[in-house]
This record gives C-alpha cells, sequence and structure tokens, in this order.
C-alpha cells in the first residue's frame, strides 16, 4: 500500500454521539470501505516551544497555524518506522508534508543532534525545528481510529477516533498508550477529509441526524485540559 507523503485538503470535524456514528456508518456502507489498516491504536508525540507558543497560538482560531508530530501505528522504538508530520492550516486547507523514518533517528534529528537535508521535506521540517528554537515533545497523544475510503476511488476519506487519551509525561512512542481522556467514552470524532464537496448521501445524514461541524484539536485540548491546569495548579501551591 502506496502512502503519500503530501497533502492539500479540507479537514472537517463532528464530535458525534454513538447513534449519531451508527447512522453515517449505516449511511457509508454503499460507498465506503474500511482502509487496509483496519482500526488502528495512533500514538502521537506533539512538539512544542517551551513556552507553548504553537498551543497558545491555536487557541485563538487564526487563519493560518502550524503543528509538527510523530505519529506510530503500534509502539515504536529504535529502528522501527515512523512518520514525521510538519501540518500546517491556512484559510480552512490543510496541507501536510510527511516523512517515513527510524524512530530513533526521527528523534535524534527533531532534537537537534544529526542532521537531515536529503530531501526538500526534510529541509521544511529542518527549518521549522530551527525556527523554533526551543522545539520538544511536550504531548503524547493517542486514538483508535477507523479509516475509510471511497470505493469510487479519489481522495475522499471519513475517520472515526475513539478513547483520545493524552499525558505530558512518558513522551515516547514506545509502550502504552494510557492517558487523560480528552473526550467522554460514549463519543467519537469524525474527520471528513477531502479536496471538494460531499457526496450527496453524506450531506443527507448529517442533516437528518442533526451533526453540526464543530472545531476540535486534538493537541489544544491537551493543552486546554492538562497544561494550563498543571501551570494553575503550580500558581496555586506556589
Amino acid at each position: 500500500m502506496n502512502t503519500p507523503m503530501t497533502f492539500k485538503r479540507y479537514e472537517l470535524k463532528y464530535l458525534l454521539s454513538r447513534p449519531q456514528k451508527a447512522a453515517i456508518l449505516k449511511a457509508m456502507e454503499p460507498y465506503m470501505a474500511l482502509d487496509a489498516y483496519g482500526r488502528t491504536t495512533i500514538r502521537n508525540l506533539y512538539y512544542d516551544t517551551d513556552t507553548f507558543l504553537l498551543a497558545r497560538r491555536s487557541l485563538d482560531h487564526p487563519v493560518y497555524k502550524e503543528k509538527l508530530r510523530v505519529r506510530s501505528y503500534e509502539p515504536a522504538e529504535g529502528e522501527d518506522l515512523v512518520f514525521v508530520e510538519l501540518k500546517k492550516k491556512f484559510d480552512s486547507i490543510v496541507y501536510k508534508r510527511r516523512l517515513t523514518m527510524p524512530y530513533q533517528e526521527t528523534m535524534d534529528w527533531l532534537a537537534g543532534a544529526v542532521e537531515k537535508e536529503d530531501s526538500q521535506i526534510a529541509a521544511e521540517i529542518t527549518w521549522f525545528r530551527n525556527h523554533y528554537e526551543t522545539l520538544k515533545p511536550v504531548v503524547f497523544l493517542s486514538y483508535e481510529r477507523e479509516a475509510y475510503f471511497n470505493r469510487a476511488g479519489g481522495d475522499f476519506r471519513i475517520t472515526f477516533d475513539e478513547n483520545i487519551k493524552a499525558r505530558t509525561q512518558q513522551l515516547t512512542l514506545a509502550g502504552s498508550a494510557s492517558g487523560i481522556p480528552l473526550i467522554p467514552g460514549n463519543m467519537a470524532l469524525m474527520e471528513v477529509k477531502c479536496s471538494g464537496g460531499y457526496p450527496f448521501w453524506l450531506t443527507r445524514v448529517l442533516s437528518s441526524a442533526h451533526i453540526c461541524k464543530g472545531s476540535f484539536s486534538k493537541y489544544r485540548t491537551a493543552y486546554e485540559n492538562l497544561i494550563l491546569e498543571q501551570m494553575a495548579e503550580i500558581r496555586t501551591v506556589s
């Protein structure tokens, strides 16, 4: 299975109850199929500065924002391959640049211990790392994902993320996917990923099931729920 290294698309998000997810799945059956990964547990390390500059910018819902993360689809260490992803959003369009690298090499590179300039994407990520001088892993974030693709072809995709959890310690992709829940256990985050309009069957079920688009950033929510609370506790104690 070939994995694209660059993306340009819309990514629209919906928080669903269990009945709403069931309605979407039923409507999808003739048109969408589960991709080759099936249901996977995705692990991410999100990077930010020592003042959490990227998270604080995201709180204002700016027209442009960017983030850097390292992702794996199973526990990773040493020579296990992971994805390094530079994600930018401008005027509701998401641009993603991605590399596949061994885990330890990735961590060394992003920490500035080694250099990697063998591709345009690597050069862009290196610039990002150098521009944000104190960049480091600050949040581990995991979730269980079901990803579906359009049977008729094209880039239209739908994903459902559940059991979204985050932690600010044990910042590694090895080991368990434990953390503090970011959404209720009876809800799912649906993301619609496309470069154009919605198919009629989707607009119809969104309307009939009273499902409205929302704004939900996993990393921003982790920052609000974990890091800001920890800062408040420290100020209270001091």
